[in-house]
């Protein structure tokens, strides 16, 4: 799938209807932007003009910042708007820790092993967000060292300066990730714009900068007008950066995945379901099941008779026949993925029953989520503009 020329095109029709929308894992998608960015130039013909121009690249990452959303609120994101450039794929399932992964070690999931937000290793569940594991959520930073969950570098090994949230320093997730990577903190949006105009001026080829608002809002909110007010908020953000940016320096904002608007549809999985499983992962958009031993076909069959209407049940063999996942899946990859996969095209989410311990606390509920195949999640953004200063 190649760009389109101006961020005013619409979506491409072939999506409109389609289901699953699979990563364009060798061409326009996400996991293929840092190789783009650091090859030479003229090698890539679908990164957005002033980013194969420039000298220099501030790379924004806007978590939960669809393609489609974004269109939808054209009207109140003028600067986003009047930059080049179009959709283009993230990856599967479209959760962030699986697309940030990919973004900047260059790779499908299925290499780098963060498979989903939720990962069955070593007999344990692990939170690849919050790097915990248990209905507790105990710091598994010492007995899972994320270092080792997923090895390969970040930006192909070269020192790209990451700038994110300073609570996100050492974080599990960000070593898993980030490992060996410089990484200037931020406290609010006016400081990641300077610290980001900062490491410009000292001559940074590649400053990789990170921002997570929509998908805060999104979760908590819906998509409705707190998300609306955020895309003014991200879209004076931007222009903020460019106008901190020398006029040799472009700007390259990408997303992770897109979002829908779940509410109250949850699905909570029937015993039926639960008494072949072994144990559930993934996200509630993307949940995968993994079976009790020799009991794999029939959970297939139960799954489907009861969530079949909802989307797809997938099998594992499925979904590597069809590379949701890259073409190229590592053994460690393959053994952390399920039996079967819930991957529901209709705006619902599948949960597992809260235990009684659990049930009595009060959760922050998910309006907003994402995970899934349809293209409101799957199509992201990539949009570039130079630089105005000076």
């Amino acid at each position: 799938m190649s760009l389109n020329t101006t961020s005013t095109a619409a979506v491409p029709t072939s999506f409109d209807q389609k289901f699953p929308v699979l990563p364009d894992y060798r061409g326009a998608c996400l996991s293929n932007v840092v190789p783009a960015l650091l090859s030479p130039p003229g090698i890539c013909d679908w990164l957005p003009a002033p980013v194969a121009e420039a000298k220099q690249v501030v790379l924004l990452l806007v978590d939960g910042m669809g393609w489609q959303q974004l269109q939808e609120r054209a009207h109140l994101t003028p600067t986003l708007m009047a930059m080049q450039g179009g959709a283009i794929t993230t990856v599967a399932p479209t959760t962030t820790t699986t697309a940030l992964t990919s973004l900047v070690t260059g790779v499908p999931p299925g290499e780098h092993g963060l498979i989903g937000y939720q990962v069955y290793v070593a007999g344990q569940l692990l939170n690849t967000l919050r790097w915990t594991i248990g209905r507790s959520g105990q710091d598994a930073r010492k007995s899972i060292l994320p270092e080792q969950m997923q090895t390969l570098p970040a930006f192909l090994g070269q020192r790209v300066p990451a700038v994110g949230r300073s609570e996100f320093s050492g974080s599990g997730f960000t070593r898993a990730y980030l490992d060996g990577v410089p990484h200037v903190g931020y406290q609010l949006n006016s400081t990641m714009a300077v610290a980001t105009q900062r490491l410009v001026l000292d001559g940074a080829p590649l400053v990789y900068v990170y921002y997570d608002g929509p998908d805060r809002i999104a979760h908590e909110y819906g998509l409705a007008e707190h998300l609306d007010a955020e895309y003014v908020a991200v879209d004076q953000l931007v222009a903020q950066m460019l106008s901190l940016l020398p006029s040799s320096v472009a700007l390259l904002v990408v997303a992770d995945h897109g979002q829908v608007h779940v509410g109250d549809n949850k699905i909570v999985l029937s015993g039926e379901v639960l008494g072949l499983t072994s144990v559930t992962s993934g996200e509630a958009r993307f949940r995968w099941l993994h079976a009790r031993p020799g009991r794999a076909q029939a959970l297939l069959e139960v799954a489907k008779a009861n969530y079949e209407r909802y989307g797809l049940v997938a099998t594992v063999e499925q979904v590597l026949d069809e590379g949701w996942f890259g073409p190229n899946v590592s053994p460690q990859a393959r053994q952390r993925m399920g039996d079967v996969a819930l991957v529901p095209q209709e705006p619902v989410a599948f949960l597992v029953p809260a235990s009684k311990k659990r049930s009595n606390k009060k959760k922050f509920e998910l309006i907003g989520r994402h995970g899934s195949l349809t293209s409101a999640e799957v199509l992201v953004p990539c949009l570039g503009a130079f630089g105005v200063c000076g």
